[in-house]
């Protein structure tokens, strides 16, 4: 259980416009967390009329990430929508069933690993538990893929994913692999993965909401109140690179390794293990910060770079759809091959240029920070708010 809490530590507080509100929130947030995560009795929905909105979730510090916006402005979201929130985790609502008959919407997460009828399932209990509820499913997996729309479908007014593909018919192609990525790498490095086709039904396409990432949340949401570190930068290349996990992505993050320790003549961050702490510190000390791949395109690692004011060279974006989107060439980040080919001639370039460094690291900064202090969250979940607070028979699932 302690180490289960720690997943869900909240960073030190920052200073600046809005900070005393977002660490208030961030208390209230690790005060729920510990209730969830200990699965004690949920509080009670308030007598008043409101809209209730059961959020059953896995437990993982992703997907608490995914969650974390909604509490954040639970606030805004009772008062503008009258919509109260309440969160039990998968495995609590399969022991008690909690507001049975109870519940106006559901917004579900599940891990990865079900299949489609384990799938079917879970939404018939849910919807023999829930009635009259409207379903919602939140997708939190890092990859674009959407392997559950099938299954799924049938169910939900709403699909959120964190980000999607941008040419959409990449979603009928059959892949090496469960997505894009390990196909890629798959025929790169001749691993000859299995061949996989997640069926995706074009009449999801009306129900995908394209959710937040990674930057509203207790991890990140401390930086953005306070102005980029004003010290000297003297790490030229930020590069810790984790390079255990499965075949594609061990050969994946082993090429991106390889590549920074090929740099000759620069003072590049990439060796042994530090602390978080000392990590961060490493981040707001770094001129540049490269950032491959993970098991999905988006990394937490993307987002830490630019709160920390590190210019981010990351393998190409622009096949995905995100929001805030930090991934516009040269304006946000630098985009480099997948094949890390012209790496090293970024890198150079822009260690040459502080100018062009400085000014493409704080315009990510700047959208970052805009995108949370006019609370854009609010206006980007908009759709999702509507399909599931009216009970119209057009949103209404076949």
């Amino acid at each position: 259980m302690k180490d289960e809490l720690l997943s869900h530590r909240i960073e030190e507080p920052a200073s600046g416009p809005g900070a005393l509100r977002a660490q208030f929130e961030r208390v209230q947030w690790k005060l729920h967390r510990t209730r969830v995560d200990r699965k004690l009795p949920p509080a009670p929905f308030p007598r008043a009329s409101c809209s209730r909105w059961l959020f059953i979730s896995a437990p993982d510090i992703l997907c608490a990430s995914q969650i974390f916006p909604f509490f954040y402005y639970a606030g805004k979201l009772r008062s503008q929508f009258g919509i109260e929130l309440r969160e039990v985790t998968l495995e609590h609502y399969r022991a008690s069933h909690p507001y049975r008959n109870g519940v106006d919407v559901v917004c579900l997460q599940t891990w990865f690993d079900l299949t489609a009828d384990r799938m079917k399932n879970l939404l018939d209990e849910i919807a023999a538990s829930y009635p009259k509820a409207r379903l919602a499913y939140l997708d939190w997996f890092a990859p674009t893929d959407l392997r559950y729309a099938a299954a799924v479908e049938p169910h939900v007014r709403v699909y959120v994913k964190k980000h999607l593909l941008r040419d959409r018919s990449a979603y009928k192609s059959c892949t090496e692999g469960d997505t894009n990525l390990t196909d890629y790498y798959s025929r790169r490095f001749g691993l000859n993965l299995e061949l996989v086709e997640h069926r995706v039904p074009d009449s999801v396409w009306s129900k995908i909401v394209l959710g937040p990432t990674f930057v509203i949340s207790g991890q990140m949401l401390p930086w953005v109140f306070r102005d980029l570190p004003r010290d000297e930068r003297r790490i030229d290349v930020h590069a810790r690179i984790a390079t255990g996990g499965t075949s594609w992505y061990k050969a994946m993050r082993l090429e991106a390794l390889d590549h920074v320790r090929q740099l000759r003549g620069l003072n590049i961050a990439c060796e042994g293990l530090v602390t978080r702490k000392a990590y961060l510190a490493e981040l707001a000390a770094s001129k540049i910060c490269f950032s491959p791949f993970g098991y999905g395109e988006v990394c937490w690692r993307d987002y830490e770079a630019v709160l920390h004011g590190a210019l981010l060279i990351k393998p190409d974006m622009s096949h995905i759809l995100t929001c805030p989107d930090i991934f516009i060439p040269f304006k946000t980040y630098v985009p480099v091959q997948w094949d890390l080919s012209d790496l090293e001639e970024k890198i150079r370039f822009y260690l040459a240029h502080d100018a062009e460094r400085e000014a493409i690291a704080r315009a990510a900064f700047d959208v970052i920070r805009d995108y949370v202090l006019r609370n854009y969250f609010l206006t980007q979940m908009d759709p999702m708010f509507q399909r599931l607070l009216h009970s119209s028979a057009e949103n209404a699932p076949a």
